[in-house]
């Protein structure tokens, strides 16, 4: 029998909340550029044909109330606030109409980016790994069951920096609804459980430093503390 040569980590666990379960993660994808405010801000337009995603390791998640180190790399690492939608079954090829059958539940989450290294690899028409996929870039808050949280509607969604707000807008403001998302995003994947889709920031994106104490917050769902620790 074939063994392994050395050990890896564990399958990230978030927390859920009022309950003694974790959820595990096997994979994190990321909506680009779903609210239009947000996307005039970068200089972008949406995309009306369709949605368009990035992916992060599961191992870049990081779980609400951590202290990070400033990510290496970058002298311009921002802050993106967002609903972290998380299915319980599976999805391929399914349906607007019956696309919600997959979630199980949602969270709030924060993607954090090296824009620097993004906007090289822009320049240059190369992916955005080096700038989205990294430690500790994948921020998360403890989960809510879908039953318990409800439609998703005007719930406000708002991210404060050391006090201050920066990121504030509702999710009916998203370009793309989740069931879009989720049936968009199905024609190319077998989702299924494990899988986390964070939905996209709006506007207000702005650089984090040495110090800060970001909160993120969305209505009906656990609010979401990181601190930004000092550069390694």
């Amino acid at each position: 029998m074939t063994t392994p040569l050395f050990d890896l980590p564990a399958v990230p666990l978030v927390p859920v909340e009022g309950g003694a379960q974790g959820y595990p993660v096997r994979r994190i994808f990321c909506v680009g550029r779903n609210y239009a405010a947000h996307a005039a801000e970068m200089g972008a337009a949406v995309d009306r044909e369709a949605p368009f995603y990035f992916t992060k390791s599961a191992h870049a998640l990081c779980l609400g109330g951590a202290t990070i180190p400033y990510p290496p790399g970058t002298c311009d690492c921002h802050h993106e606030v967002e609903l972290v939608v998380a299915l319980g079954g599976p999805a391929f090829r399914v349906p607007q109409a019956g696309a919600m059958a997959a979630v199980w539940g949602y969270g709030c989450g924060i993607d954090l980016t090296r824009r620097d290294l993004q906007g090289h690899a822009k320049d240059k028409r190369r992916p955005w790994d080096l700038g989205k996929d990294f430690e500790n870039s994948a921020i998360i808050g403890a989960l809510t069951p879908k039953t318990r949280f409800g439609g998703i509607g005007d719930q406000a969604i708002r991210l404060d920096v050391d006090g201050r707000r920066a990121q504030e807008a509702r999710l009916s403001e998203m370009v793309w609804s989740v069931p879009e998302i989720i049936a968009h995003l199905s024609r190319f994947y077998h989702l299924g459980a494990g899988d986390l889709i964070y939905t996209g920031t709006p506007a207000g994106v702005g650089p984090v430093v040495p110090g800060n104490v970001l909160r993120g917050e969305i209505e009906g769902l656990a609010p979401l503390d990181l601190t930004i620790g000092a550069k390694e």
